[in-house]
């Protein structure tokens, strides 16, 4: 005998019927739980014939017009008319039955009495209508034809609602005319920010630029504003101008990091100190709310000891608490503490548990760190015991995949590639190792080039890819095009590996002075870079 279902337990006056209709709605209520709106309909639609409630019958109605059900739409409509529902409701829901049936006609002449009211609510119910419509095509034009600004209510809520709803729609210049003539009749933030963003989807970046200048102006204390206006400054290379309309007004969290971010991308080093001495005179509990930004404003500042002290003091229950212990174990790792570095990685491997993306990291922070050192060995074991928790994680085993390639294991990092494309073929990263590591050990190469340039034409752009075509154009014994690649791979990214490549075909080219410039480079960047230490040797034996 099965367990007893919760309905069962129930005591309900089943033979009567408003028994019965109780019991009808708690059984639509739980089909509604389990995403049966099928179920849920018929079982409101069986209420309402039972109960003389209209508000049963108004919810059936609902329950029909969502799930398309036109027949029953129309006899809850007929049954709540019967119960005496008032001619408000009942104009409202003729109008979204019209609309299902697709006749505009009939929509907008039911719709347009009910709006005559003015009062919000009834506009809000409108906008949902036509949120939901089956024909979002018809839904636009009936918008387009009754939400006039001279027949809107005084809310300027409503004016950015309904223009957002002709922006998702796909009315988008009624929904930019709409929302400028918002910011015209009622000049409040929200339809600012709003008509700004909307200037920006079309490449008006000016026109954006003078909105929120104008309602920085009007409104000098709005956060939101203030935002907007610098991303948009900071976005056209306006750093100073962006911090200056930062700096003015209230100071939260978001227009510190916003602050830190837009000299951070600068790389203005002068505001960086003067946001960290700045946020350090603030008061005790803005510091606090703001210990991670000041950890990552230490880690800029190369003030290694004060960002773990910052970090330590990011409270346990912050959206934070995660990363501030990450790059505490980082720091921990980098200061030579490399016993509590991965003490606190295995700590944050217990703590994050039940959540798998933390937990992924925790196994790569602690994989990453034994790496950074040579030590691929427990590096690899690292990856296993996270392998052995997150089984089949392709992150994990492509990780993996790399230290392996790392170490000289040629055929286990072969072996992992393979396995994260067997479960996703079209892994361009996965792709681009299988490319590399079979040119860079002289194997298939047939294969690595039908895999490199696969990756290539899917991201033509990225300096790791135009880096492994270089490569294996250089095994491949084309130098001219190898050089050609991995110029442009190192243009774009002043990456080790990709500056070792260069540094060896520039040598083979018989352009030393240029191979020295650019390995040189690499030694400044990274002088413990185990290639960099493997073509010196082989260009100098």
């Amino acid at each position: 005998m099965g367990a007893a279902q919760p309905l069962a337990t129930l005591d309900l006056p089943a033979d009567s019927a408003n028994g019965k209709a109780s019991a009808l709605l708690i059984a639509a209520e739980f089909a509604l739980q389990g995403g049966d709106a099928a179920k849920a309909t018929a079982d409101y639609a069986e209420a309402a014939q039972i109960s003389k409630d209209p508000a049963i019958a108004g919810r059936a109605l609902q329950l029909a017009l969502v799930t398309h059900d036109t027949d029953a739409a129309q006899r809850m409509l007929d049954r709540s008319q019967a119960l005496g529902a008032s001619a408000h409701d009942l104009a409202m829901g003729r109008g979204q039955l019209a609309m299902l049936r697709g006749d505009r006609a009939a929509a907008e002449q039911q719709f347009r009495g009910v709006l005559a009211s003015g009062k919000v609510e009834d506009w809000k119910t409108f906008a949902a209508s036509l949120l939901t419509a089956r024909d979002s095509a018809l839904a636009g034009r009936v918008l387009e034809d009754l939400a006039t600004p001279d027949k809107l209510p005084a809310d300027a809520s409503v004016w950015v609602a309904l223009s957002q709803l002709g922006e998702h729609l796909g009315r988008h210049a009624f929904a930019r005319k709409l929302a400028d003539a918002a910011v015209q009749r009622f000049d409040g933030t929200d339809a600012i920010a709003w008509a700004a963003s909307l200037r920006v989807s079309v490449g008006d970046r000016d026109g954006a630029l003078a909105l929120y200048r104008k309602g920085v102006a009007a409104h000098p204390k709005n956060t939101g504003l203030r935002l907007g206006y610098a991303t948009l400054l900071g976005d056209a290379g306006k750093y100073d101008d962006a911090l200056q309309i930062l700096a003015r007004g209230p100071q939260t969290s978001t227009t510190w990091s916003a602050r830190v971010a837009i000299a951070a991308r600068a790389k203005d080093q002068g505001a960086l100190r003067q946001l960290y001495a700045d946020l350090q005179q603030a008061p005790e509990s803005q510091q606090l709310d703001n210990a991670f930004l000041l950890g990552q404003l230490a880690e800029l500042l190369h003030h290694d000891d004060q960002a773990l002290k910052w970090y330590g003091q990011v409270d346990p229950d912050s959206q934070h608490a995660f990363d501030a212990q990450l790059r505490s174990a980082v720091l921990l790792d980098k200061a030579g503490q490399a016993e509590q570095a991965h003490a606190l990685a295995a700590q944050l491997q217990q703590d994050y548990a039940d959540d798998a993306d933390s937990l992924r990291t925790a196994y790569e922070l602690d994989a990453q760190m034994y790496s950074q050192h040579g030590e691929h060995a427990k590096a690899i074991d690292a990856y296993n015991r996270g392998l052995a928790v997150l089984p089949d994680d392709p992150v994990l085993i492509y990780d993996r995949g790399i230290e392996e390639a790392n170490a000289g294991n040629t055929d286990a990092a072969l072996t992992d590639f393979r396995k994260v494309l067997a479960q996703n073929p079209d892994n361009v990263e996965a792709m681009n190792a299988l490319g590399f590591t079979l040119a860079d050990t002289d194997r298939d190469l047939p294969e690595a080039t039908e895999l490199l340039r696969k990756a290539l034409a899917a991201k033509p752009d990225a300096a790791a890819i135009m880096d492994s075509w270089g490569w294996l154009q250089y095994r491949l014994g084309n130098l001219g095009q190898a050089e050609t690649y991995l110029q442009r791979a190192w243009g774009r990214q002043q990456d080790p590996d990709i500056g070792v490549h260069l540094g060896e075909v520039l040598w083979k080219l018989g352009q030393r002075d240029s191979a020295r410039e650019v390995l040189g480079k690499v030694r400044k960047l990274d002088p413990h870079n185990e290639a960099l230490k493997k073509v010196e040797r082989k260009l100098h034996p």
